[in-house]
């Protein structure tokens, strides 16, 4: 679904699902505007974590997550993107 609206999602082998931000303002930035408008937290990773250049969100999905609630992170997360400048994924690319 992330990948599909065009969000930075890089590969994972766990269930975790790490979105780049890419800059560590910008990601404590749309931590708090996801928990603060949105109601969702989700954990910023910055160094010395990851290394820099490479700050994410980290979001950890349950079984517990229904399609409504991810349609609503998806719509949420593409809001904050755009309100913070934050660049997609060209679509094409996003749907393979």
């Amino acid at each position: 679904m992330l990948n599909g609206v065009g969000l930075p999602v890089m590969p994972s082998p766990t269930h975790i699902v790490p979105v780049l931000v890419g800059e560590p303002e910008k990601c404590k930035k749309a931590s708090d505007l996801m928990l603060a408008e949105h109601g969702i937290y989700i954990q910023p990773i910055n160094y010395p974590t990851v290394p820099k250049g490479m700050e994410r969100l980290r979001i950890t999905p349950t079984p517990y997550h229904e399609d409504a609630l991810i349609d609503a992170l998806a719509e949420a997360l593409l809001e904050v993107w755009g309100r913070l400048a934050l660049p997609l994924k060209d679509r094409a690319l996003a749907a393979e």
